[in-house]
């Protein structure tokens, strides 16, 4: 299945760009495949930070708000039926009979369903997110909720330096870059053990060729600057 990867750094003149502080190096994004639901294109979408830090919540409030926010008529697919707003909510034992909710939209902090998928186990909570726009493919706001594992799970750990944080299956809308833009404030611990909390943001779309090869050297002035 081929992958586009696209990253937002923390400087830049794209649209794109994210915020970044210490712990968090940006977003960034995988096109994971397209019509895997008819008309869609999924994207898996994960936090970028350094060798041997974690992430432990994806969090809205006062200071850092959450939001996913659908542009120009975008909205996400949803499997009303088996599926839900996190990754706690996808059984991948339901696959062979339904295999649309492989694709299904949800948040999450590492694993990609319930059986705890790549770690063996998913140990995800999360409060205070009305998730009721969202599972209707809409929009979903909160300044005092968050998704999150405790510094003892695994699955908050980096994998190749990041750490994934969502799935997005999207219907596209009518704007020619973007269909999503998502927003959050972030908190993992480094390397050495200490907590860190950074606020990042990325837009998420296909874009024309021409902006593509844009978004792609800004990507690599990015990473380079993350790793000198």
């Amino acid at each position: 299945m081929k992958r586009l990867s696209i990253f937002a750094g923390t400087v830049g003149t794209i649209a794109i760009a994210s915020t970044a502080m210490a712990g968090l190096n940006g977003l960034s994004y995988d096109i994971h495949g397209t019509d895997l639901v008819d008309g869609t294109y999924t994207v898996r979408m994960y936090a970028e930070v350094d060798a041997g830090d974690r992430l432990d919540a994806v969090y809205g409030n006062s200071d850092s708000g959450f939001m996913i926010s659908m542009i120009d008529g975008a909205t996400t697919y949803q499997n009303g039926t088996y599926g839900g707003p996190t990754s706690k909510s996808i059984n991948s034992a339901f696959f062979p009979i339904v295999p649309s909710l492989e694709w299904d939209s949800y948040v999450t902090i590492g694993c990609l369903y319930s059986d705890g998928t790549p770690f063996g186990n998913n140990a995800l909570q999360d409060i205070g997110i009305d998730w009721a726009g969202f599972e209707a493919g809409g929009d979903v706001s909160s300044n005092n909720g968050t998704w999150f594992v405790t510094p003892a799970d695994a699955q908050g750990g980096e994998m190749d330096g990041r750490v994934l944080i969502g799935q997005f299956t999207i219907y596209q809308g009518t704007n020619p870059l973007y269909d999503m833009q998502f927003d959050a404030g972030f908190q993992g611990k480094d390397a050495a053990g200490v907590t860190w909390s950074s606020a990042g943001s990325i837009m998420v779309g296909i874009p024309a060729p021409g902006a593509l090869a844009l978004l792609g050297l800004a990507g690599i002035a990015g990473r380079r600057r993350r790793r000198g």
